[in-house]
């Protein structure tokens, strides 16, 4: 079930739109009326693994990996807003002190992991949440809501910190999880895991970038 999936059951369950944010991996809270009563709906909708209630509170629970499909079947449209404002990002210095350049470098890192995998002949393949791979998973969920606040708010510090928290988590599991194989070592399922989550980091980052006035690139 992928974050678009969640968003059109919750608001068919609630009978109105409803905003939805991301709780983590597999994880999006809304406030709803009548809250007992969109819960029972939910928990009869397809690919919904649990839901819980804390007062107006619900709190969806669906696969993980979900997320990946929602971000590779929407691509460039996946949480765009439009222009939101500015980051106020300087170019230089280009180490990793600077936010804006670990954003960019992020983005020209899973750039280039699929195009290395594409010289080693290593497909994508399918993500199935493993443990390593949640908090990747659940960041990657939280773009489209932090766009809507951005935009909400009229300013785009929301988007701005977020795309900062997200390019450190990719940076962080780029480093310790290789997408493409070392050495001797065979391309298996968890390589190929890595390039898909590469590409949807990308698209991510991207996407969030063009938000915020900044043009991605491949080489900086």
């Amino acid at each position: 079930m992928t974050p678009a999936d969640v968003r059109r059951a919750l608001a068919r369950a609630a009978g109105a739109p409803v905003e939805v944010r991301s709780l983590g991996a597999g994880a999006y809270g809304a406030v709803v009326e009548e809250p007992q009563v969109v819960a029972e709906r939910m928990r009869s909708a397809a690919g919904v693994l649990g839901v819980e209630v804390s007062g107006a509170f619900l709190t969806v629970r669906v696969a993980p990996e979900g997320v990946v499909s929602g971000i590779l079947a929407e691509g460039n449209s996946y949480g765009d807003k439009g222009f939101v404002g500015p980051a106020g990002w300087s170019d230089r210095p280009r180490t990793f002190e600077n936010p804006g350049f670990r954003v960019r470098y992020a983005f020209a890192r899973s750039f280039w992991v699929g195009e290395w995998a594409r010289e080693l002949g290593v497909r994508g393949g399918d993500v199935s949440g493993r443990n390593e791979e949640l908090l990747l998973l659940g960041a990657l969920g939280e773009l489209p809501g932090r766009a809507d606040q951005a935009r909400r708010e009229r300013q785009a510090l929301p988007l701005v910190r977020f795309l900062v928290r997200l390019g450190d988590i990719y940076h962080d599991f780029f480093e310790r999880y290789p997408a493409v194989p070392k050495g001797d070592e065979k391309p298996g399922a968890v390589h190929a895991a890595r390039v898909t989550l590469a590409s949807v980091v990308g698209i991510a980052l991207g996407n969030g970038m063009k938000m915020i006035g900044e043009t991605p690139r491949e080489r900086i």
